[in-house]
């Protein structure tokens, strides 16, 4: 099967969207499947590589050219509209690579719509986050869950976040391109039921599967040497945070609770940093350890050498992919009652659920587990059971099921070698 991923980031860019693409490729590609990805280019990166048998395209686009739009210029977002020039630069991977099933992971989707009818391919998209219904993908207004969109409402929530240009043209851009989204997707792939029902899959009628996210087959065993990343943490026994340093995923409530502590083992916080992390900053309490910007292999090396796992989100969680990761390696989780995290995480088993926000409740649930390393290696234990309903070798055949009964619906033959005219040569 002849299969591009769609993806606005990829390794060595961090994101859950960019972890699970690859992933998703690797596992695909070991099964015997034709796997090329499309991203975008970011600076200093090669436009085209092979990735462990997946060949990678990183493509230009106009946006990019437009520096001032983008608060962190190492991140290089695809709009919620076409691009013209990452729409022909996808034309050309695309008439090369001939992809019978096309799977985005997120907004590059849309440079990709105009080439939907040509391409002939069948379009799976996975939400990774609420995108489908909200501007800022995060569903959140005010640090709040918001019921949903609105055209004021939309305006007023996101001019603070993208200023009132790009406010206009990012709600206007996506509300368009939301219609045409609607009559070209085959299939969607939400990663937990929350997200299915926030994006309005569950009420509407497009067709959708809820199929989480996975652990890679590999996942416990990389290739490249991750000591030089684990020599720069803590010696003794630690708590870890891992993810983007921002409020949304509730790292100012967990800096307060860590401070309130007594006695407690270090806190290591691994991530990268967004515009909350300079605010958040100031008031830092002693004994916490930060390390920007890690490559996943060394992140999951991380977790087994932690002792107990924290995911405070204040945000709508999709999914949570940390938490799976840090449950693979045996360790409890304490974490947010919020999003896809409560189908992770059973309470009293293999961790510990509080409420969002609760500083207080967080500080006792981390004194709790620190009291008690008999309930920590109970929950672990359970923790590595439950993991196993997210192993690649469960996950990735659902997904390949997906791809086979589309293209069993399709009534054209198969497509032919000239189907795209002739090749165009892709400089690399």
């Amino acid at each position: 099967m002849r299969i591009l991923m769609l993806t606005q980031f990829y390794p060595p860019i961090i994101g859950g969207g960019a972890i699970l693409a690859r992933s998703l490729g690797h596992e695909l590609a070991s099964r015997g499947h034709d796997v090329a990805v499309a991203t975008l280019w970011h600076e200093g990166q090669a436009e085209f590589e092979l990735d462990q048998g997946i060949r990678v395209y990183r493509i230009r686009s106009s946006m990019r050219r437009m520096t001032w739009l983008f608060s962190d210029n190492s991140r290089q977002y695809a709009p919620p509209f076409p691009d013209p020039e990452a729409m022909l630069e996808l034309r050309r991977v695309i008439r090369r690579e001939r992809p019978e099933i096309i799977h985005a992971h997120n907004w590059l989707l849309y440079s990709f719509l105009p080439l939907k009818a040509w391409s002939r391919a069948k379009l799976v998209v996975t939400l990774h986050n609420y995108s489908k219904v909200c501007v800022k993908t995060t569903l959140m207004r005010r640090e709040e869950h918001c019921e949903g969109p609105a055209l004021a409402k939309c305006l007023n929530c996101t001019v603070q976040y993208y200023g009132l240009p790009k406010s206009i043209a990012t709600i206007a851009g996506h509300r368009v391109m939301g219609l045409a989204e609607r009559n070209l997707v085959d299939m969607y792939l939400a990663v937990s039921q929350s997200t299915a029902i926030e994006n309005g899959l569950v009420d509407g009628r497009q067709p959708y599967q809820v199929i989480p996210n996975f652990i890679p087959s590999n996942a416990g065993n990389p290739q490249e040497d991750a000591e030089p990343y684990l020599s720069q943490l803590p010696a003794e026994g630690f708590l870890l945070f891992a993810g983007a340093l921002s409020q949304q995923k509730g790292v100012d409530v967990l800096l307060r609770a860590y401070a309130g502590l007594r006695n407690a083992p270090p806190l290591v916080l691994i991530g990268y940093q967004t515009r909350d992390w300079p605010t958040m900053a100031r008031d830092f309490p002693a004994n916490v350890f930060v390390l920007n910007d890690w490559p996943r292999y060394a992140v999951i090396k991380a977790w087994h050498r932690s002792i107990i796992a924290l995911a405070p989100s204040v945000g709508l969680e999709a999914f949570g992919l940390v938490v799976i990761e840090a449950m693979s390696a045996g360790r409890p989780v304490i974490a947010s009652r919020i999003g896809g995290i409560s189908d992770l995480v059973t309470d009293g088993e293999t961790g510990l659920l509080i409420e969002p926000g609760d500083m207080l409740a967080l500080r006792q649930a981390i004194e709790l587990l620190l009291s008690n390393p008999e309930l920590r290696r109970h929950m672990g234990q359970a923790a590595l059971q439950k993991v196993v309903e997210f192993q690649a070798g469960t996950i990735v055949p659902r997904i390949e099921q997906v791809y086979e009964d589309l293209l069993k619906k399709n009534t054209g033959s198969e497509p032919k070698n000239n189907l795209y005219g002739e090749d165009i040569a892709i400089q690399m």
